[in-house]
């Protein structure tokens, strides 16, 4: 019994010694454990020296890879770093940690080994040494190191093994940089080749443009268009109104739509103003909705070229088709203004010798030379204008006019008036309304002879010309246009009148009556003459005529009707009253 107790006992404890055995063998092995032993010198410095390889090779930079190995340097034992130098650019660049009491000596110094490694002398050091940074790339730095005592073998160890680590990191440091540098050159290089690109495409496009410019000019040119075909070219290649003006702006030619109808008369003293302002600038000049170029040779404004621009859509294109048009227009108006001074000359010439007088084979011929019909009836007219002097401007303005007023004409000019040899009777005032307009004032006088049939009557008529101008400078009304034809009286008042001047004046005035008397056998004549030397009085001269006073009625009712003049007027009744008496007692004719 006692016995089954014990081993039941034992068997209880047996399980439970078996139920605790995990933990307490866990904590039996953990107490006999033996522990790690305690770091060495050596395992301390190659921990440090790996953390010192990750900060390394993290740095951001250089300088701070240099900062970082020199403060290790100082940590690892009796050395200190005294300074540091980067190679850059072909020279050792210091590094901000340096210490300043020395670093012009250490620097020659160091610089003084030429790439190796050396001793260099630092006051106050009994041990300094300078330590290159190599790499692949060769020298990339320095180190001085100094010490109180001379480093022991592992001391220099583990100094070459930091010069080392720093070497590589620097290596690396660089070439990072040298690739960001390539990488941003590359950039740039890419970046300057595609604005090269699209700096060609578009020189290109200019070339190609100018190219097309020229050659749409230069066939202009060739095909002799004149003013026209250049502001087609220049509608065409601009999509805008192209226009030609002469120098006073009047409009030659437009091409393209909105032409105003009619053109707006110039004011001479704006279109001065607009010319100098023009003139003044290099290249075409905006004025308003206009982009205008003068074309103007040797200096001299020939007329305007001009692009109508009112949205303000003209470009660099626009000006350079506008110049080379205005370059084309040039020689186009040199041209034609060569033509017209030599034709200008001609007719000058001509009209010089036609007032002095020569012979009408020559005169025909060498007016049909400069396509003027010299058969038909002239008419000599003489311009003065007291403000304007005679000259070639004043002369080309005339021609204006007398174009303007549909006067077909051959000119010349004189020291103060113009002449010109007109095919038909100029109006009564449209001349001089025109002249008053070009030159911005009425103050001028126009002569006009009588018809002139054949040249031999040219000079004669000059002089009538010259007569009716100077009646009408002398008059009441100074400015205006007198013909010679009217001047009743005054044609034979004037000094160099000849026999032939007074028998043409009697010959207007009673001529009629003269054909009539001659053709019925009767005394219009006589009967107008007795009725004037006695004043007017109807007995006295029916006395004196043996008729009765209705027959003298009758009698003066037919003059009336066979002369067109009236008695009761004074300017005709003075005329035929003169002509009666030139006809009796100059010329001797009837009466």
């Amino acid at each position: 019994m006692a016995g089954s107790q014990t081993h039941s006992l034992h068997h209880r404890t047996s399980d439970r010694m078996s139920r605790r055995t995990p933990d307490s063998a866990w904590r039996h092995s953990t107490r006999r454990a033996p522990r790690p032993p305690a770091p060495t010198p050596a395992d301390q410095d190659m921990r440090n020296l790996t953390g010192l390889s990750r900060a390394l090779f993290s740095a951001a930079d250089e300088d701070t890879i240099l900062g970082l190995a020199m403060d290790r340097i100082a940590a690892a034992g009796p050395c200190r770093a005294e300074a540091g130098y980067l190679a850059v650019d072909g020279d050792l660049r210091p590094s901000p940690k340096n210490g300043m009491t020395h670093a012009s000596a250490v620097g020659r110094r160091v610089r003084a080994l030429d790439g190796q490694d050396g001793p260099v002398s630092v006051p106050g050091t009994p041990w300094s040494r300078a330590l290159g940074l190599r790499g692949l790339e060769g020298l990339l730095g320095y180190l001085v190191v100094t010490s109180r005592s001379r480093p022991t073998e592992a001391e220099q160890s583990l100094l070459g093994t930091i010069v080392q680590q720093t070497a590589a990191a620097l290596s690396v440091a660089f070439a990072h940089r040298r690739q960001r540098a390539d990488a941003l050159t590359l950039h740039r290089l890419r970046d300057e080749h595609a604005a090269l690109q699209r700096q060609l495409v578009r020189v290109a496009a200019e070339l190609g443009y100018q190219r097309a410019v020229q050659s749409l000019v230069a066939d202009v040119a060739a095909s002799s268009g004149g003013e026209e075909a250049i502001t087609s070219a220049l509608h065409r290649l601009t999509g805008l109104p192209a226009l030609v003006e002469d120098r006073f702006g009047r409009l030659r030619s437009w091409s393209g739509p909105g032409c105003p109808d009619p053109y707006p008369e110039p004011d001479p003293v704006r279109r001065d103003e607009m010319l100098h302002t023009v003139a003044c600038q290099a290249g075409p000049v905006r004025i308003k909705d206009r982009l205008i170029s003068l074309v103007r040779p040797h200096g001299e404004i020939l007329g305007v070229l001009a692009l109508v621009d009112d949205r303000g859509e003209a470009d660099e294109h626009s000006v350079l088709a506008l110049e080379q048009g205005s370059s084309s227009l040039a020689s186009e108006l040199t041209h034609l203004r060569d033509l017209a001074d030599v034709e200008r000359r001609l007719h000058r010439e001509l009209v010089d010798d036609l007032l002095a007088g020569t012979d009408e084979a020559s005169a025909y011929a060498r007016s049909a030379a400069v396509g003027h019909d010299l058969h038909r009836s002239h008419y000599i007219v003489v311009v003065e204008w007291p403000n304007r002097p005679a000259d070639e401007a004043f002369a080309q303005t005339v021609g204006r006019a007398a174009s303007a007023v549909g006067m077909r004409s051959l000119l010349t000019r004189r020291s103060d008036h113009v002449v010109l040899v007109a095919d038909a009777r100029p109006h009564a005032s449209a001349l001089h309304k025109e002249l008053s307009r070009e030159t911005g004032t009425r103050s001028g006088m126009i002569g006009v002879s009588a018809p002139c049939e054949r040249v031999d009557e040219i000079p004669h008529r000059y002089q009538e010309a010259q007569r009716a101008l100077e009646v009408r400078r002398q008059s009441r009304e100074r400015y205006g246009m007198t013909f010679f034809e009217e001047l009743g009286l005054y044609r034979i008042l004037g000094p160099g009148n000849d026999h032939r001047e007074l028998e043409t004046f009697v010959q207007e005035w009673l001529g009629q009556l003269i054909d009539y008397d001659s053709l019925h056998h009767t005394a219009m004549v006589e009967t107008l003459t007795r009725y004037f030397s006695y004043g007017g009085n109807y007995d006295e001269t029916a006395d004196s005529l043996a008729i009765h006073r209705s027959t003298l009625r009758y009698r003066l009712q037919r003059i009336r009707d066979i002369s067109g003049n009236d008695l009761a007027n004074v300017e005709d009744r003075l005329n035929l009253q003169v002509a009666t008496r030139v006809g009796k007692i100059v010329l001797g004719g009837p009466g």
